[in-house]
């Protein structure tokens, strides 16, 4: 409600007609501006000061003293208020640092013993018989010396004589590296799951990451040089009549990549990719009204601002997700909402997976910035597509898909040489922006090839 009002200020008095008596008025000030907290401390203090100096030293207390002394101090003292203003000034900035930063809660464990309870009826209120903490009859029990506590708990899980832990994680990184575990049920170790394709080598993989000191690292680089892993993807029809879903690993694996593979290669392969490690959540392009759709009137999540310059090409593991509309590429590519915990991915083939690599901002500025590289880095066509082809696959282009390489470049250059709106449309998609000493029309033709490139099987599957 507002406090406007176009009547009189009057003082002295409750209405025109009302006056009030036996009142003294000594001091009246109108400012035209709010006072901070500070100012008006400081306008009683001088009216409490001036009331002690005129009392007299006789009849002052201590409190009267340390009063008269902080009121002088903040009147008078200029070295003293110049003192507090640099001290407010840092402490504006100690709370602006901390705004920024991140709050780390910390888990303690409880003095006394958790206890768990029969429900009645599943009532939370209505407890029954206690329930200790104990570990499944079923797998070695904990040691009587561990403490019956998380710690106690995450010493037993990774015993040596735990069978589960060492499995279960290599059997989900073998996952990651092969596309299919071991156990195929990933989640599922239990009577309902799928037995190993390869018990012994399971056996083998968990015991050997065990005693390596769980080093993920090495596991990796060993499952990455192996054998098995290095087999051409290449199938026959023996090998198909034998092992349709390669669970005898018959030839090496070919499946999609996931959702953040899929964008970070092609930030990777253009050589727009960040590589800093760590830093707050990025949020990098994505459709307009994804947020919004969603969004609750006051969240702070309501309206999608992109970010820009590194935050557009950081890894997608810092891309900020919003579980209720998760990044839109990334949903495409089967990446899960986050909403559960999600041990192994559908994967699906979709005409709008080939419309997000095709025309999506970041893979259209990822494949222009590839262009940019590949017209510096030789002077003739042929050793331009070489120079290509090494950073998206790997290899050289062989002399069939040389012939289809330079007839599509030959085409995409007559086109953008006698449409030069389009071209300078196309080489304009992103931030960063191409350089001015290139020509437009073979900028975009090499743009377009990459493009073509990028979406080829061999560079979005394993």
């Amino acid at each position: 409600e507002s406090i406007r009002f176009d009547g009189p200020l009057t003082i002295g008095q409750r209405s025109a007609g009302n006056r009030l008596d036996d009142l003294l008025i000594q001091d009246v000030r109108v400012y035209d501006r709010a006072l901070p907290p500070r100012e008006v401390a400081a306008i009683r203090a001088t009216d409490q000061a001036a009331y002690q100096v005129l009392r007299g030293t006789k009849h002052r207390t201590a409190d009267d003293v340390n009063r008269l002394f902080d009121w002088w101090l903040e009147a008078l003292d200029n070295e003293y208020r110049t003192a507090t203003a640099a001290l407010d000034k840092l402490k504006a900035e100690e709370a602006a640092i901390k705004t920024r930063g991140s709050i780390a809660h910390v888990m303690n464990e409880r003095a006394e013993e958790a206890m768990a309870y029969v429900l009645f009826r599943g009532e939370y209120d209505k407890r029954r018989d206690e329930v200790p903490a104990e570990t499944p009859e079923m797998l070695p029990p904990m040691d009587d010396d561990l403490p019956r506590n998380r710690l106690g708990f995450a010493q037993w899980l990774v015993s040596r004589e735990h069978p589960l832990t060492a499995r279960v994680t290599v059997n989900r990184f073998w996952q990651e590296v092969f596309g299919t575990g071991l156990v195929r049920t990933s989640g599922d170790f239990g009577l309902t799951g799928e037995p190993p394709s390869h018990p012994e080598l399971l056996d083998w993989l968990a015991v050997d990451f065990r005693e390596s000191g769980w080093d993920v690292k090495r596991f990796f680089k060993q499952l990455v040089m192996s054998s098995a892993y290095r087999q051409a993807a290449i199938t026959t029809p023996a090998k198909l009549e034998k092992d349709p879903q390669n669970r005898f690993l018959s030839r090496g694996p070919r499946f999609r990549m996931d959702a953040e593979m899929v964008r970070d290669y092609a930030l990777a392969a253009s050589g727009l990719l960040v590589e800093k490690l760590g830093g707050p959540s990025v949020k990098p392009y994505q459709p307009d009204g994804v947020w919004e759709a969603v969004a609750m009137t006051g969240s702070n999540t309501r309206f999608y601002q992109r970010d820009t310059g590194e935050g557009l090409y950081r890894r997608s593991l810092y891309t900020f997700w919003k579980r209720a509309a998760p990044p839109a590429s990334m949903d495409i590519f089967n990446a899960p909402a986050r909403e559960v915990c999600t041990v192994r991915r559908e994967r699906t083939n979709t005409p709008l997976q080939a419309l997000v690599t095709m025309n999506d901002e970041q893979f259209v500025e990822a494949a222009r910035h590839l262009a940019e590289t590949t017209l510096a880095a030789a002077p003739t066509a042929e050793q331009r597509l070489t120079s290509m082809a090494r950073r998206l696959l790997a290899r050289p282009l062989s002399p069939q898909e040389t012939l289809v390489a330079q007839a599509a470049l030959l085409d995409f250059s007559s086109y953008y040489q006698s449409h030069a709106a389009e071209a300078q449309k196309l080489v304009g998609y992103g931030e960063s922006k191409a350089p001015e000493s290139l020509n437009t029309a073979e900028l975009a033709a090499w743009t377009m090839l990459a493009n073509t490139l990028m979406n080829m099987d061999e560079v979005l599957n394993k």
